[in-house]
């Protein structure tokens, strides 16, 4: 038994139809990942490919796609939800849908991490502030 796992990230590099490049970080040790997965189910005729058809989750991504012809994809598709995945062949508008999908929960992360990042730096000021307010900070501390 192995005492000391691999808990460092692990990242894939997935190249979207748009032709922009994301790269995937998994944080789970390698060894927790299943080695098969559930038995997969294929996201129904009328279904978005970001939405799990094995749980309710709205988060499934792609793991790879490749252009099978000039109007169909073969994607990869993967829920970190449930560890669903499944490989199909998708037309091009259902996969220019998952691509508008993903780009837009792309921008809602930036926008996201933005106030993330400014109410920290907020906050970090707020305690230097306080902090040079009550000769709490001194020339040793540089």
């Amino acid at each position: 038994m192995n005492q000391n796992p691999d808990h460092s990230p692990h990242v894939r590099r997935v190249v979207l139809p748009s032709g922009r490049a994301i790269e995937v970080v998994y944080f789970e040790p390698r060894s927790q990942l299943p080695e098969r997965a559930p038995a997969p189910v294929a996201p129904g005729v009328d279904q978005e490919l970001h939405v799990c058809p094995q749980c309710p989750a709205d988060l499934v991504y792609p793991i790879d796609w490749e252009e099978v012809s000039a109007t169909q994809w073969e994607v990869q598709l993967r829920c970190p939800n449930c560890e669903w995945s499944h490989v199909g062949t998708y037309p091009q508008d259902v996969v220019d849908r998952f691509d508008d999908e993903l780009d837009q929960r792309t921008d809602d992360l930036v926008r996201d991490l933005r106030q993330l990042t400014r109410a920290n730096m907020e906050d970090e000021l707020a305690r230097f502030t306080l902090a040079l307010d009550s000769d709490g900070i001194w020339p040793i501390d540089f």
